[in-house]
């Protein structure tokens, strides 16, 4: 069993506006001081919450794509593709496919939490496109329940979402307390970042914002003591393309 577990405390921290925008990133960027580095084609992941509000003033991207998942309340969004500033709300997700370049702001409203993740497509071919982004309202996700456990699928399995990056899957697990099995895709990385309540993982008690990686198993065993809400990244172990850091290493 390939479990590992990244406590809160050994995830990367990172602020904006002044400490107005804190952040604890399960994958930070090299500089920002975590133990733990990209995966697959998922590069990069950060949770960020402020609690009187907060602005992210207008910076570029390129060639990944990067997507906002709204954990609590609201943020809103600007892009120099569409010149406007856009709102969205718990549940809300978006892609930015950030190709030939796109600069972007965001503005966290008091009380406002969201995570954002970037995944690594085949960026010799994403670099010559066209920036596109796309907002999804929560009604628009996948809602199903299977053995009394609840999913919400953002990408893959009928999520709506749409992604250059090859195998992703995207879902939130909220699951009762009590003992669970869950069968897995083992040519997959699933990882899991705990949003809410009290489990453990093959006996590894996990409190909430912590993050698990689970590789090479087709099977996972969670006791939950307290309802959780997890939320659920599945990336390939293998890729068809070169990622991002295996070019520049090269």
């Amino acid at each position: 069993m390939s479990v590992k577990i990244l406590k809160i405390e050994n995830q990367a921290t990172g602020s904006f506006a002044g400490g107005a925008i804190l952040e604890n990133k399960p994958i930070g960027f090299p500089q920002d001081g975590g133990t733990q580095s990209p995966y697959s084609n998922l590069f990069y992941w950060a949770n960020a919450w402020s609690d009187n509000g907060g602005l992210i003033d207008e910076h570029p991207h390129k060639m990944f794509e990067i997507m906002s998942f709204v954990i609590e309340g609201e943020i809103q969004h600007y892009d120099s593709k569409f010149d406007r500033w856009l709102s969205l709300k718990k549940g809300d997700a978006q892609i930015i496919r950030s190709g030939n370049g796109i600069t972007h702001a965001e503005r966290l409203m008091e009380g406002g939490r969201m995570f954002q993740i970037w995944f690594d497509p085949n960026i010799k071919k994403t670099m010559l496109q066209e920036a596109t982004y796309d907002d999804y309202k929560s009604d628009d996700m996948k809602y199903y329940e299977e053995n009394g456990i609840s999913y919400k699928d953002y990408i893959g399995n009928g999520g709506p979402i749409q992604m250059d990056s090859e195998g992703i899957d995207i879902n939130e697990i909220s699951i009762p307390k009590g003992n669970h099995h869950f069968g897995l895709d083992e040519t997959k990385i699933h990882s899991y970042y705990l949003l809410e309540g009290e489990a453990s993982i093959e006996g590894k008690g996990l409190l909430e914002h912590d993050f698990v990686i689970v590789e090479n198993e087709k099977e996972l065993n969670i006791v939950v003591n307290k309802d959780v809400l997890f939320f659920k990244v599945s990336v390939p172990q293998q890729l068809s393309y070169k990622t991002y850091l295996e070019l520049v290493k090269n």
